[in-house]
């Protein structure tokens, strides 16, 4: 197997960079740069010599001894200053011994995954880790990265084995009396894994919005302060305003962190008849993103139809609460009379809605733990057919188990593990 190395930190000048070197020759390749000898686990101060015996930099080296490392493999870390010359120096250097090429992106991740360091849930956990944004995707990731949904799978893994195991014994023995019938114990087993599973893949949804960022859009007839309202949840001038109408006309989009929690604030075109061309498009695409957010600020006057239907969880609000004499339930942008309100509001809505997030994640889990359920059901309909149908069953938990496996990455994911990688950098 090939010794790789890459920059592990982030490209470009900082204050400390970290090299990485994974691989049967990490160790030798340690111990050419730094023309000493080197403690095969632990952190010493060395200085960098290339090839000639120049000196590249004074680095500390951190030295793992496999199995004992992230992929599993002898492993080395420099961490030198982080000077782009130093940089490339150090990876040049390394590039010229035998044995060592620059790692593909997710290289060592991958390592991690095929030496048993990491199952696949673990990796997806670990890419959304380095993308996380806010408290609450932090937290989901960091779940899913400690092993979370394969600590789940693993019990389910368990039951099913257990279940199967039963209903075995009963086939193995059809020719003799069995004193006790196993098929309560085994519909109740399958039974819980069903629920866990049906509960996993419902909060899938849920997690995705985490992952991705939950939207709100701010809806109202033309000159009713949206964009201000937007511009002053933003705290910048983030969208064009103006005395004149329709000068909205795309959908603007502001990135914020409520709470913790990843929000994508919309403002869109006034909604109103109009017979400008592209003022219509404008209105249009405002009310297809407005059916399609998570949560909606009607900006209306009392008595005012909306012409989208309101959701659970949407809020209405008088616009303009500036020039008001009674504004309980007004918002202004222009002032911010109000928007704590609406923060507060916004936050306990998306909060409650989180809740139902469970550890899944991803699309590919909903679809996985969607498979083994449709297992699960088959199994329960076959079993109430009688003992002679016990060995379709079976074979039904079987693919079931091997569904659970699919989700930790144990068999049948080879297809994937390109698409997963190639959004990992250089040097993870």
């Amino acid at each position: 197997m090939d010794t790789i190395f890459a920059l592990a930190s982030a490209q470009g000048k900082a204050g400390v960079a970290v090299i990485r070197v994974s691989g049967p020759q990490a160790h030798q390749a340690a111990l050419q740069l730094s023309g000493s000898s080197l403690p095969r686990q632990g952190t010493t101060l060395r200085v960098l010599k290339d090839q000639f015996g120049n000196p590249l930099d004074e680095a500390l080296v951190l030295l793992f001894s496999g199995p004992h490392s992230f992929t599993g493999e002898n492993t080395v870390e420099f961490q030198v200053h982080g000077s782009i010359s130093v940089i490339s120096a150090v990876l040049q250097s390394l590039s010229e011994i035998d044995g060592l090429r620059i790692a593909e992106p997710g290289e060592f991740t991958r390592r991690a995954l095929e030496n048993g360091k990491l199952d696949l849930a673990q990796v997806e956990g670990l890419a959304d880790l380095i993308d996380a944004e806010t408290e609450s995707q932090r937290k989901q990731a960091q779940t899913l990265l400690s092993g979370g949904l394969g600590v789940l799978a693993e019990r389910w893994r368990r039951d099913l084995i257990r279940a199967a195991s039963l209903i075995e014994v009963t086939i193995d023995f059809a020719d003799e009396d069995v004193p006790v019938d196993v098929t309560p114990e085994v519909s109740g087993l399958l039974s819980g894994i069903q629920a866990d599973l049906q509960k996993e893949a419902e909060g899938v949804g849920i997690a995705e919005r985490i992952r991705h960022g939950f939207e709100v859009a701010i809806v109202g007839a033309p000159n009713v302060g949206k964009s201000t309202l937007l511009n002053m949840l933003a705290g910048r001038e983030a969208a064009i305003t103006s005395e004149y109408a329709g000068t909205t006309r795309d959908v603007i989009e502001v990135r914020m962190d409520l709470a913790g929690l990843p929000v994508t604030l919309l403002d869109t075109a006034g909604l109103r008849d109009t017979d400008d061309h592209v003022e219509n498009i404008g209105i249009s695409l405002a009310r297809k993103r407005a059916e399609s957010a998570d949560l909606r600020v009607f900006l209306v006057e009392k008595g005012e139809d909306l012409t989208i239907e309101m959701r659970d969880g949407d809020i209405r609000l008088l616009p303009k609460a500036d020039v008001r004499e009674n504004s309980e339930i007004a918002v202004s942008g222009k002032t911010g009379q109000g928007v704590d309100y609406l923060i507060s509001h916004i936050t306990r809505v998306l909060r409650d809605r989180s809740a139902g997030a469970g550890v899944a994640s991803h699309a590919r889990h909903r679809e996985t733990l969607n498979l083994a359920n449709e297992r699960l059901k088959n199994a329960q309909t076959i079993l109430l057919q009688g003992p002679e149908y016990y060995d379709i069953a079976t074979e039904e938990m079987r693919s079931a188990i091997r569904s659970l496996e699919m989700l930790v990455g144990r068999v049948g994911v080879e297809d994937l593990l390109d698409e997963i990688f190639s959004s990992f950098c250089l040097g993870k």
